[in-house]
């Protein structure tokens, strides 16, 4: 809750307030299962809201939706309050702005960015490529945009891979081997990423960063809820998804210095899914946007169990810092605990390291910057209740907040414009048809120079057949003439020896 325009988080020996002004230093919101997490992370995003700044948080388990009504008064509720020692009149329960989103679009509007946008860092490690087929991933990135290709979806992305390792020979030299392997890999991932529902996060309308960052008519920033049951069941995927976010806002939010307050709060939940197993690369990417998007008015806080999920140079840019119990069983838990007291600045009045695992549900270690940016002394304190119902809604009550939103519509249709897929299809189709024109050319003259063939030969035998005619009719007189002149000498020298002989006989007779 907001008083004196600071934001009332807890009350112990002294009551524990976040500064608007070093609200955009980050914070870390740490405990085990079941000891005020999500508690201590409503109530923060309840009084941001109440002090005009947006909040964009993920709801893992459902229950952060009650938002959007009042709460009630109850037992718990009264008993806290007054252990605090705050009077009924300065508590108000009330509901606040809420926007719903939803990666798959089903608890609330759809959440989707571009192949293109989300880039081949990120999509990388979203796939599980190794460094080979990243650089390669990297390649087809650089060809795509080079030659204006969008890549909008998946589908688009499948068309590119094919297409430049089929032209993987064109490329060679200026951008290296693609090979027909690390293509095939790719491929792959990029199905098994499909069936995981991962399709449903890349096309367009994509979303407008912009819409997160928006105020009621009385003032108040909305409390983007992101719909996320489903979505963290795919860890790889929600923590992509929230990295590309950080990412986003950092790129596209101009230079704000120190404002009096955040343009946006940003609640990372299971943070550490974001580190586990992300190679150095990213990280090192993770700790450079965590620590310069400050300058953009942008406040980051991470929500674990153990501190040691986050990465020594990203907790040393978290400066509001509340931790919940955490229990020791091992000497690895042990030395956790140690280290988590140890990033307090000391309290004499009580041990820091016991005191974390004495802590009950709904009590916290607490340190936040002062007005100078330093930490302030950690205190023991009792987190508030919030002011709106802690718990799940309806989903008829979200359907209708979906519906009553004014953005409803605006990205409940997604849209397939023309991008890499159709760019390629259209230009496999134009070559198959200049393939098949000259085919049917091809052929048409074959069967051209066929029929030329052919009557050139019918001539040539039309022409042996009247010489072999010719030749017969000729034979046919010559032979006449032959046999008639044969005869008539067979005739003469038959009579020459007749009478030679019959002289011959008359002789001798």
């Amino acid at each position: 809750m907001l008083k004196d325009g600071k934001i009332l988080v807890g009350k112990g020996d002294v009551e524990s307030f976040i500064l608007p002004s070093m609200a955009n230093r980050h914070g870390l919101i740490a405990g085990a299962t079941g000891t005020g997490k999500t508690i201590t992370l409503k109530v923060m995003a309840e009084s941001f809201s109440d002090l005009g700044v947006p909040v964009f948080l993920a709801d893992i388990k459902g229950d952060l939706a009650g938002c959007v009504r009042a709460g009630k008064a109850n037992e718990n509720i009264e008993s806290r309050l007054d252990g605090l020692g705050i009077a009924r009149e300065d508590f108000t329960y009330k509901s606040y702005p809420v926007r719903f989103w939803d990666v798959y679009g089903e608890g609330g509007h759809p959440v989707r960015t571009t192949i293109s946008e989300m880039g081949a860092t990120l999509l990388s490690r979203l796939l599980g490529l190794t460094d080979i087929q990243t650089g390669v991933l990297t390649i087809v990135f650089r060809i795509a945009d080079e030659k204006g290709w969008l890549l909008i979806d998946l589908k688009d992305l499948r068309s590119m891979v094919a297409y430049v390792a089929d032209h993987a020979d064109e490329y060679r030299n200026e951008y290296g081997n693609v090979s027909k392997q690390s293509a095939g890999a790719i491929q792959r991932a990029l199905l098994q990423l499909e069936d995981a529902g991962g399709d449903l996060f890349f096309g367009e309308p994509d979303i407008q960063l912009s819409d997160w960052m928006q105020t009621d008519d009385s003032g108040r920033g909305f409390i983007n809820i992101l719909h996320c049951p489903k979505l963290s069941q795919t860890p790889l995927l929600y923590s992509t998804f929230m990295l590309w976010l950080l990412a986003e806002l950092f790129e596209e939010l101009p230079e704000a210095g120190d404002p009096e307050k955040p343009k946006l709060v940003f609640f990372f939940d299971e943070a550490h899914l974001l580190f586990s197993g992300a190679p150095k690369s990213l990280r090192e990417k993770v700790e450079q946007v965590v620590k310069l998007i400050r300058s953009k008015g942008v406040g980051v806080y991470f929500i674990t169990q153990q501190p040691s999920d986050i990465p020594d140079p990203v907790l040393a840019q978290l400066g509001n810092r509340v931790q919940h119990a955490l229990r020791a069983y091992t000497p690895a838990e042990q030395k956790s605990i140690r280290a988590a007291a140890q990033s307090f600045r000391i309290n004499p009045k009580f041990d820091t390291e016991t005191a974390i695992m004495e802590l009950g549900t709904g009590e916290a270690l607490i340190s936040f910057l002062d007005e100078k940016g330093r930490p302030s002394m950690v205190e023991r304190a009792t987190i508030l209740p919030p002011q709106s119902t802690m718990g799940a809604i309806d989903d008829d009550r979200r359907k209708a907040e979906i519906r009553a939103d004014d953005y409803y519509g605006k990205y409940e249709v997604s849209e397939d414009p023309v991008s890499a897929y159709e760019i390629l299809n259209q230009a496999a189709e134009e070559e198959a048809a200049a393939r098949e024109e000259a085919a049917k050319k091809a052929e048409e003259e074959k069967a051209k120079a066929a029929e030329e063939k052919a009557k050139a030969a019918a001539e040539k035998e039309k022409a042996a057949k009247a010489k072999e005619k010719e030749k017969k009719i000729k034979n046919s007189v010559v032979g006449k003439v032959a046999n008639s002149a044969v005869n008539t000498i067979g005739r003469e020298i038959g009579r020459s020896i007749g009478r030679g002989l019959l002289n011959t006989i008359k002789k001798m007779f």
